[in-house]
């Protein structure tokens, strides 16, 4: 999988959320739940990932571009997020 992001906002991510888009690679290939961002128009199609890195829940904002992932932001996921993705990946 072929990643791509701004470096100045990932350390903007970083300093604000303390997940550096370095580290974010393998939750893409983990179980995620994925919904389109629709709280606005960004001229472009993005979407939001609930994932799992170091079994931490994290949530991440991206779009495709030329066949690339383009990251836009990763924090980790709050109390909602983090059951609805354990509600729907846990198989009982």
């Amino acid at each position: 999988m072929d990643l791509e992001w701004d470096e100045n906002k990932n350390a903007q991510n970083i300093k604000k959320h303390g997940i550096d888009f370095n580290n974010i690679a393998d939750t893409f290939d983990t179980e995620m739940l994925i919904k389109r961002d629709e709280r606005e128009n960004y001229g472009e199609d993005r979407f939001i990932g609930i994932g799992k890195i170091k079994n931490i829940e994290i949530v991440i904002v991206w779009t495709k571009r030329d066949e690339k992932i383009r990251i836009i932001s990763a924090r980790q996921a709050n109390k909602k997020e983090r059951k609805s993705y354990n509600d729907k990946t846990n198989k009982n």
